[in-house]
């Protein structure tokens, strides 16, 4: 049996938890350390750290405080880990909490975060999940269930002094270009609200104030919320600082490619078992810049899809050049825009491509000027034949149940 060497408590605030933080810094010392080949468990708090609850209000999404954003459970330090080498880790396993079996997807308010499609809904909704074993279901989504590919949407190493400074830079000089954006451009470091581990003092608030942020995937790994890194794969991460520091939490039961509505898996607490091991100077042995896996072998087994396509002419039919961004939003609008027709409100359709295992493809970049994207709806995941037929679409919802909107404030 292995350890649980990183315990968390759901009833308790992750800011008292020492072994629990929410930024990156290469100062934060390590939570524990194992030996390479060693296997453990560790548990982790949802991103959130409870602010959201199991009810039909989504007054929390509303209100959530995204400074705080996203309690990590580490760091892992390794022993013999340096600068120039890679880390192995083995995803084992990933599991639910006996006591927590719920997850949650959520639109943020375009002034709070906002999301993918945010100009389509602007404001706060949510949708409660039950897990039964793999399988998941929603009392806002109705006849829709499906199996979960349970997964880490955080899991990084700690960046090196250098490479933070790089990272606050460049974002600092991206954000700057728009301050004022609702959304902003990038999320730059916030002491107010930081969770620097065991970090105490003048050491914590220096790297509480220069602290990178946890909101975007980078050359260390990090919010990268890939859906395949589920149990049985295994990811090469590149190693900063001695110890390597490996971080880890967001924990979703689901989500589909692209992660849509920004809180846009299905969002749990949880924990995962991992296997660590060193390959000495690996980043210069596999000219390693960013992290490389290989993907679990264990996956819902969909095999029809309807597959809608998306091109580079944006809403207002205002023509990009090779836009992926633009043709892969337009393809999730078809989406959206055809499960209407069955009776879900269209912000049902926006949850359901956002929790379903739903594939996201680049089909094309060199057609000039537009780039083909395209979201692949696996059918079985219905419980009323939602394909095309001469008959026109059955009215299969009807319409009672909806996604919980947040009130005006």
């Amino acid at each position: 049996m292995a350890e649980t060497i990183i315990k968390i408590d759901l009833k308790q605030s992750p800011y008292e938890n020492e072994k629990i933080h929410n930024r990156w810094h290469p100062d934060i010392p390590m939570a524990v350390t194992v030996k390479p080949g060693s296997d453990f468990i560790i548990e982790c708090y949802d991103w959130t750290g409870g602010q959201i609850k199991n009810d039909d209000d989504a007054s929390d999404v509303r209100d959530v405080d995204l400074s705080q954003v996203h309690f990590l459970s580490g760091p892992v330090g390794v022993e013999g880990a340096e600068p120039g080498d890679l880390l192995e880790v083995d995803i084992l396993d990933i599991g639910t909490f006996a006591e927590s079996l719920w997850g949650f997807n959520g639109f943020f308010s375009k002034k709070n975060g906002g999301g993918f499609l945010t100009e389509h809904f602007p404001e706060a909704q949510k949708s409660i999940w039950d897990f039964n074993g793999m399988f998941t279901k929603s009392r806002h989504v109705p006849k829709v269930e499906f199996a979960g590919l349970i997964h880490p949407g955080l899991i990084g190493c700690l960046p090196s002094k250098e490479l933070l400074d790089e990272w606050n830079k460049r974002e600092k000089a991206l954000y700057d270009t728009a301050p004022e954006s609702v959304p902003p451009l990038a999320t730059i470091p916030y002491a107010e609200t930081a969770h620097m581990g065991q970090l105490k003092g003048e050491e914590r608030a220096k790297a509480a104030a220069e602290g990178a942020r946890t909101v975007p995937p980078r050359e260390h790994g990090g919010n990268c919320d890939i859906k395949d890194l589920s149990r049985g794969s295994k990811i090469y991460f590149p190693v900063y600082v001695k110890g390597a520091g490996l971080s880890m939490g967001d924990l979703h039961f689901s989500q589909g490619d692209g992660e849509i509505t920004f809180c846009g898996a299905i969002e749990m607490a949880g924990w995962i078992h991992l296997r660590v091991n060193l390959i000495k100077d690996g980043v210069k042995k596999y000219g390693i810049k960013n992290p490389i896996f290989k993907p679990s072998p264990i996956a819902p087994k969909y095999d029809d899809y309807l597959i809608f396509e998306g091109i580079s002419v944006d809403e207002k039919g205002k023509q990009h050049y090779l836009d992926v961004h633009i043709a892969y939003r337009q393809a999730c609008l078809n989406a959206i825009e055809y499960l209407t027709k069955f009776g879900y409100s269209k912000a049902q359709a926006y949850a359901i491509l956002g929790t379903a295992p739903v594939q996201g493809h680049i089909s094309g970049v060199v057609d000039i000027p537009n780039a083909c994207a395209t979201l692949w709806l696996p059918t079985d995941i219905f419980e009323f034949d939602v394909k095309p037929n001469a008959n026109g679409p059955t009215k299969a919802i009807d319409g009672s149940v909806q996604v919980p909107l947040a009130p005006d404030l």
